[in-house]
């Protein structure tokens, strides 16, 4: 569930020449919300429309198998849709179902996702794994742009765009957050120097908010008094990363932490922790159950982070081996077992895209979780069924490697059991999937 970038492609400067207005009934929707119309054995994808519902739309791009559409007159308005909680809905790329019910997007993304794995054979019924549908996200990078007339804007990629939809707030980070952005374009609006800053990213954890600015050049004497000065009188932590730097100066008295399962995990700022703190703490707990882990069990957690799930089943397995490729993460790992007082788990540092060889990966394992990136685990796959390990736990961030992996151990001897769709991103195109596997015997 660590997502890796991808590079967009960015549109035409041109605007796209759009058709004759036509009337589209729409059937379905896409996995990122747009509404899906088949007329004469041709499908048109029209964004911002729902199912059930008859539109007018223009073409502004055809393709041998397909038309894409843009909305103009929704005739026919669905009981499913919902008034957006933003309102820069219509503009801002983060979102793209806050049109739809909440109900009615879980709905959504559970067709899809089923639709995803529907090579498998998996009979259960998919659960869910759900929790408030706003105000849930404790970390955000917001872009920073001078604009050539000295005016400042601040807030996400638009729609299909480059360009920075200018926000005063975010429905979707959490209400500490929410609080801070007007704070954040007062100090922009009174810089010397505005455009030395590239990103901001805001973070809540249990120490309260802080604000990292990302910088493409060195802040004025003036600008670094400015931002301490509001981090002290609004009891926020201020870090800076300088461009000489790939990541802020960071001691361990500075580090960050967050609370899971009793446990005080501490982090650099920037490194990767789930967003969603809530979703985090069912995930890890729905994990901990499906794994039904005791004293006997010796566990492999990989692609591990910091020990977000090594540590947690720490408390009751044997032995958790958790490999992860980033030193730094490693070293986290470690020195969080160490202050919470767990003896049984060790970090080791391996590229699981690469033949691995370390010690410690041998059989004996009786469970294993991965949580890989967005390319999934493919790679290592082979040596893992050389573990012959029993229960396999495979948490995922993108639905076409899961089912790529999880077919290729269905290939070689395991069955799937369990398969939950969890809501980690609400508002989002996002899908994330948590699927148990067991050995067959």
């Amino acid at each position: 569930m660590k997502h890796r970038t991808r590079q967009q492609r960015r549109p035409s400067a041109s605007p796209a020449k759009l058709g004759p207005e036509l009337v589209f009934h729409i059937d379905r929707l896409t996995h990122d919300a747009r509404g899906i119309a088949k007329s004469d054995g041709k499908v048109t994808f029209i964004a911002g429309a729902l199912p059930g519902e008859e539109v007018s739309a223009r073409v502004f791009k055809s393709n041998r198998r397909y038309d894409e559409a843009k909305l103009t007159r929704i005739q026919q308005v669905s009981v499913d849709r919902e008034s957006a909680a933003c309102q820069h809905f219509d503009q801002c790329g983060g979102c793209c179902f806050m049109h739809l019910s909440y109900p009615k997007q879980v709905e959504a993304k559970q067709v899809w996702l089923t639709g995803q794995l529907r090579k498998l054979s998996f009979t259960g019924e998919m659960e869910q794994l759900t929790d408030a549908p706003l105000a849930y996200r404790r970390r955000a990078r917001l872009a920073v742009k001078t604009n050539k007339d000295g005016s400042v804007n601040m807030g996400f990629r638009g729609k299909a765009s480059a360009d920075i939809v200018n926000l005063d707030t975010c429905v979707v980070m959490t209400e500490k957050l929410q609080v801070i952005m007007p704070n954040l374009k007062q100090i922009l609006v009174q810089s010397e120097k505005p455009s030395a800053i590239g990103h901001i990213e805001l973070l809540e954890d249990d120490l309260g908010c802080s604000v990292l600015l990302r910088l493409t050049a060195d802040l004025t004497s003036n600008d670094l008094a400015l931002w301490a000065e509001s981090a002290s009188s609004h009891a926020w932590d201020l870090y800076l990363q300088t461009p000489t730097l790939d990541k802020a100066k960071c001691d361990e008295e500075s580090l960050r932490q967050y609370t899971l399962e009793g446990l005080s995990i501490h982090y650099h700022p920037q490194d990767f922790i789930q967003v969603n703190k809530p979703m985090n703490d069912k995930m890890v707990a729905q994990a901990l159950q499906w794994l039904d882990l005791n004293d006997q069990d010796k566990v492999l957690d990989l692609f591990c982070g910091a020990g977000n799930f090594s540590l947690p089943m720490a408390k009751t397995a044997a032995k958790v081996v958790g490999v992860e490729v980033q030193p730094q993460m490693v070293l986290n790992g470690e020195r969080n077992a160490s202050l919470n007082g767990l003896e049984n788990v060790t970090f080791i540092g391996a590229d699981l895209t690469q033949k691995v060889t370390h010690s410690e990966l041998k059989k004996g394992f009786t469970k294993a979780l991965l949580d890989p990136p967005r390319a999934g685990a493919f790679e290592f796959l082979p040596s893992l069924l050389k573990l012959k390990i029993d229960t396999i736990l495979y948490v995922s961030c993108d639905a076409a490697t899961l089912a790529r992996d999880a077919e290729f151990l269905v290939e070689h001897g395991y069955k799937v059991k369990r398969v939950s769709m969890m809501e980690m991103f609400p508002q989002t195109a996002h899908v994330e999937t948590m699927m148990l596997l067991q050995k067959k015997h």
